[in-house]
């Protein structure tokens, strides 16, 4: 094996025993066994299990932000929350592994590699489509960013649940979610108001 596929291989191992086990679950022995290699093998290439785990979780994101952003290729705004609903369910439902290991909390001390952050990265694509429908339709496009933090979030979070119970089909789930969302977005206030008693 050269070189650049025992990296690969060890990648490949590495990804299905995050998957499974989590990182604090996964030894750089078993890596090493699993590969038939030694351990310094995996030191060499990775520098430890930190780094293979690093390098896992970015190939993860970047490959689920590519399918997202390459997703939206314009249309109605609707259409859309459509695309952007279904590029993740795809993702889930093609790079599984890839998924479970980024809806763990990251053990790597870092500021990106999170899921969290990688929701903030699709957030802020569809932060300037709200951004312009919202300054259209009169409304502070300053609030954008709140807006797609939230929408993002709930279809990621329905992604997560979706993924354990499997149904409905990946279409409906779309269907719905962009329902409440847009359906919700449509009969927004430019001026919530709160009517509890509660006013902070």
């Amino acid at each position: 094996m050269t070189g650049k596929e025992r990296r690969e291989q060890l990648l490949d191992i590495g990804r299905t025993l995050f998957a499974e086990r989590g990182f604090e679950g996964t030894s750089v022995e078993e890596i090493a066994h699993k590969a038939g290699v030694s351990k310094p093998v995996v030191y060499e290439h990775f520098g430890g299990k930190e780094g293979l785990y690093a390098v896992v979780v970015d190939r993860e994101m970047r490959r689920l932000l590519d399918m997202v952003t390459g997703a939206l290729t314009g249309g109605h705004p609707r259409e859309l929350l459509e695309q952007a609903a279904f590029a993740l369910l795809d993702y889930i439902e093609q790079y599984t592994d890839g998924f479970r290991i980024l809806v763990r909390d990251s053990p790597v001390a870092q500021s990106t590699g999170t899921f969290a952050s990688l929701i903030s990265d699709i957030a802020t694509q569809v932060e300037d489509i709200l951004g312009h429908e919202f300054k259209r339709r009169g409304f502070d496009p300053k609030l954008a960013p709140m807006y797609a933090q939230a929408l993002v979030g709930m279809v990621a979070l329905t992604g997560q649940w979706w993924l354990d119970a499997q149904k409905p089909k990946k279409a409906e789930v779309v269907a719905h979610l962009v329902n409440l969302s847009w359906n919700g977005l449509a009969g927004i206030e430019p001026k919530p108001r709160l009517i509890g008693h509660r006013k902070n």
